[in-house]
């Protein structure tokens, strides 16, 4: 039986060996307790014996959540996140069994890029998730707007001009803001409540979800930023079968925390990867779902640039997930 790798490792990786080497320990982790993702491996012939670098590793399809308890663990899980589906769609279930490995990932995957959490305040618009308790989403910003500590973080939902005159009079202040939120609640609150505030971070996290017609990321953003005067439009991409997320500051260009790591499979053959710069299917590896699945195959066409980062360029399909539901561009 294989032991469990100590968490402590994922977040301190430091160099692209340790992360090949934490990876493999994960696979061989997986491999032994997780019977969806063995099966899996053992039909493509893969197993601890035969998989010795990175890119030997298999990574199970993202619908397997959808109809599979997809764990590496034993006993029963501290909390369920599920997708919020499309229509006539089954939605994607995640078992988890730490959620405070879920918040020690996102608490310091958001500290690396951004800085520390208190020194924000924090508006969301989150509507379609905040009503759903298990979101994997609402977790997340429900954690950092509680520990921003700022009287006025909160959720918004059906009070935009409340919303847009706290906005201007919080960066009228100096205060540093973050608002996020699906893509067309900030289109909406864009179009009928514009207000110049410059300075704030601005975060969409994808998600039209059937409430508007669908547009091109780039629409979205050059509409959002001529609304706020923003210098320009930050992205989340994660999903609700992962645990970590990744972060655009701007043009798209997504970077993973070091424990994070996305490749790009040939869309003809699922199990060979392209080189840099060439469009494909998004695989991500996230250390940080150490009691899931950590190597992923999702549904999101994207690219892969020389520099680490990465671009989401659309899906193969209508399947829920977050920071990649605009069209292909």
């Amino acid at each position: 039986m294989s032991s469990t790798p100590d968490p402590d490792r994922i977040f301190s990786i430091a160099s692209r060996n340790e992360f090949e080497s934490l990876a493999l320990d994960i696979f061989r982790h997986q491999f032994s307790q997780n019977a969806v993702y063995r099966s899996f491996c053992q039909a493509l012939n893969k197993n601890p014996e035969n998989v010795y670098g990175l890119n030997q590793i298999p990574f199970l399809p993202v619908s397997a959540f959808q109809n599979n308890r997809v764990v590496s663990f034993e006993g029963r899980e501290k909390i369920v996140f599920s997708s919020s589906g499309t229509t006539g769609s089954i939605p994607s279930k995640h078992f988890v069994l730490e959620p405070s490995l879920y918040e020690r990932s996102f608490i310091e995957g958001f500290q690396r890029f951004y800085g520390e959490v208190a020194e924000y305040c924090i508006m969301a618009l989150l509507p379609g998730y905040l009503e759903r308790s298990d979101s994997s989403l609402v977790y997340m910003v429900d954690n950092l707007i509680r520990r921003s500590g700022h009287p006025e973080s909160g959720f918004f939902l059906n009070n935009p001009n409340k919303l847009a005159d706290k906005l201007e009079k919080l960066h009228g202040a100096g205060e540093k803001i973050l608002l996020i939120g699906v893509s067309f609640a900030l289109l909406d609150l864009a179009e009928k409540h514009p207000v110049k505030i410059p300075k704030a971070i601005i975060m969409e996290t994808g998600g039209m979800k059937g409430r508007r017609e669908e547009i091109l990321r780039e629409q979205l953003h050059e509409i959002i930023t001529k609304a706020f005067e923003a210098k320009s439009i930050h992205s989340e991409y994660g999903m609700t079968e992962l645990l970590s997320q990744a972060y655009s500051k701007g043009h798209g260009l997504f970077d993973c925390p070091p424990w994070m790591k996305v490749v790009i499979r040939d869309i003809n053959d699922p199990q060979t990867f392209v080189s840099s710069e060439r469009t494909g299917g998004i695989n991500v590896i996230d250390l940080a779902n150490l009691h899931s699945c950590s190597f992923i195959a999702t549904q999101d066409l994207g690219r892969a640039l020389p520099n680490g980062q990465f671009e989401v360029l659309g899906r193969f399909d209508h399947s829920d997930v977050r920071g990649c539901n605009l069209m292909v561009s």
